[in-house]
């Protein structure tokens, strides 16, 4: 089964920075859109956002809209997403996650969507 390899979490202080990475050995992620979902503690998985394969077009939850960035590096076989001016709500385990699809949107970016999903990254942002 294929497994994302997602890092970069550590603990950071309210307004710092972080970049998480996400890559897939032995699988193309290019055909695939591909994303983050974060489960805050005793809370359930609720995606943070998504890029598309084919266009680049992104999508982000509301609550990290300006603050947070998603990118990929098709060639580094990588995705990014950059996070500025953390608050501590944004504490939690970060998931990569694509589904078998280029696409992907506000509605189809769920959890019941995905195929392919990392192991998690633990983001702490406290003072």
């Amino acid at each position: 089964q294929v497994q994302l390899v997602d890092s970069g979490g550590t603990l950071v202080q309210p307004g710092g920075s972080l970049r998480l990475s996400c890559t897939a050995p032995g699988v193309n992620l290019r055909q695939y859109a591909i994303g983050w979902f974060r489960q805050a503690p005793g809370k359930g998985r609720e995606p943070v956002s998504c890029i598309r394969s084919t266009d680049l077009v992104t999508y982000y939850v509301e609550s990290v809209k300006g603050r947070f960035t998603i990118s990929r590096d098709d060639v580094e076989n990588t995705a990014y997403l950059q996070m500025d001016n953390l608050k501590l709500e944004d504490t939690g385990i970060y998931y990569c996650a694509a589904p078998l699809s280029p696409y992907c949107s506000a509605s189809t970016f769920v959890y019941s969507g995905m195929d392919y999903w990392g192991n998690g990254t633990l983001v702490t942002v406290s003072s």
